[in-house]
């Protein structure tokens, strides 16, 4: 690490009564205070990559969105006879059980698809109806969940100036601001389906470079990934920073379109995908008239596999096996067994830091406790890695509370010196000519 990557260049802008708060953060098996924590922050994204992997805790509460939890509740709710249908005919098993009453949709709507098929081939009209119309009911409470603001799907004005998505832009705000010369833009990925990256992006006059290019027709076009944004003007310390974000979406997003040739995936506006989504929400029995999503079930997964999500996934694990890599890990629940696998081969990597924030692990004498926590973070725990720092307390584990912890953007640059030594002269020589202070 260069010198101007140290912590202590770095301003963060907690208040005093933030930084006095001890913060429960591990980094391999030893606790860190606020401060301690602050300065490692500031530390890892000045590192030569940096990323972030956002799950639905992101984009819950004031922002709008659901948690697996409240989708499930939702579903239970609004569609209760299909999830009595379901539970009768034997899918909620124990195997698609994450926690008491709620179930591993992706597994789910694998199983669905093989059902189906399978009593298609036996001639069941009446069982493949229903089940159609179970899974129909699953897909529109996924898309509820991830709705957000139904007026932001057509005035998307009112996203760019809702205080809601602040989060989102002080995210990435810091990221971008703190990219030194020569450093790639910062990397999202996000297992969510909403438009909050985008938004909060295009709001503060960011491009998002997601792998969609074109204008009249934007398709998938994974080489876009590998452009970057410069302003040939630029100098000295305008040369910091970065114009744009790479967005990865690993399960697929709201706005994307199957094309009318069934073979290409494009990217549209919020206001042209809303008029299929409302129709589907109401009631509409098909999803072809809009097909918004790549539903995260195996059997699509497989049709996509080196395209779209096959593409996203390679990115993502490519990412992490770069040297100098930082990811930090908002709002995911480690559920999805397809991240799961790629983050723990990734910690192959020596040189890769990762920050997770848990607010289910608790603090016992002095140690983090899992009892609450996925089996994944169980286990990763017990290793103690020192590559991996855990904020356990919800003072800090959660989303709008981790982003303050991010420093503000510090100038580390030659000509930074020299600004100051030249404001100096002027002060000397000009404003007070006889040195006098």
């Amino acid at each position: 690490m260069t010198e101007s990557n140290s912590p202590q260049d770095c301003i963060c802008d907690a208040t005093p009564e933030e930084t006095s708060q001890p913060l429960f953060a591990f980094r391999g098996g030893k606790a860190l205070t606020s401060e301690e924590l602050q300065a490692h922050l500031a530390a890892l994204i000045h590192l030569e990559n940096v990323g972030v992997l956002l799950g639905a805790g992101c984009s819950a509460g004031a922002v709008g969105g659901m948690t697996m939890k409240q989708l499930w509740e939702l579903f239970v709710q609004e569609y209760n006879h299909s999830f009595v249908w379901l539970k009768d005919k034997g899918f909620l098993t124990d195997e698609l059980k994450v926690s008491v009453g709620i179930y591993n949709v992706e597994k789910l709507l694998d199983s669905l698809e093989i059902a189906q098929k399978e009593w298609q081939r036996q001639g069941k009209t009446i069982l493949v109806k229903t089940l159609k119309t179970a899974k129909d009911d699953v897909y529109r409470s996924v898309i509820r969940a991830a709705l957000l603001e139904k007026d932001w799907w057509t005035s998307p004005n009112l996203a760019f100036e809702s205080d809601k998505l602040k989060p989102h832009r002080t995210l990435l705000q810091r990221i971008t601001s703190s990219r030194q010369p020569g450093q790639c833009s910062p990397s999202i990925f996000t297992a969510n389906y909403d438009l909050a990256v985008e938004w909060a992006a295009e709001s503060m006059g960011l491009r998002v470079m997601n792998g969609f290019d074109g204008t009249h027709y934007r398709v998938f076009s994974p080489h876009s990934f590998d452009l970057g944004l410069s302003n040939m003007l630029a100098r000295g310390e305008a040369r910091f920073g970065t114009y744009g974000i790479y967005l990865s979406k690993l399960h697929g997003s709201l706005s994307w379109k199957l094309a009318s040739n069934q073979e290409d995936y494009l990217e549209v506006s919020c206001t042209q995908a809303w008029s299929g989504i409302e129709s589907f929400l109401n009631g509409s029995n098909s999803k072809k008239q809009f097909a918004p999503i790549v539903f995260p079930s195996a059997a699509k997964y497989m049709q996509t596999v080196g395209f779209v999500l096959g593409e996203l996934f390679r990115r993502f694990t490519e990412f992490l096996s770069r040297p100098q890599t930082c990811l930090m890990i908002i709002g995911y629940s480690f559920s999805d067994d397809h991240l799961n696998l790629v983050l723990t081969r990734a910690l192959q990597n020596p040189t890769l830091q990762i920050v997770i924030c848990i607010p289910e692990a608790d603090v016992v004498d002095g140690k983090l406790d899992y009892q609450k926590c996925n089996r994944w973070i169980k286990n990763l725990g017990l290793l103690e890695l020192p590559q991996v720092t855990i904020i356990a307390t919800p003072s800090g584990a959660y989303f709008e509370n981790f982003v303050s912890f991010l420093p503000d953007p510090v100038i580390y640059d030659k000509y930074a010196q020299e600004i100051k030594k030249v404001l100096a002269d002027i002060r000397r020589n000009v404003i007070d000519p006889s040195g006098n202070p």
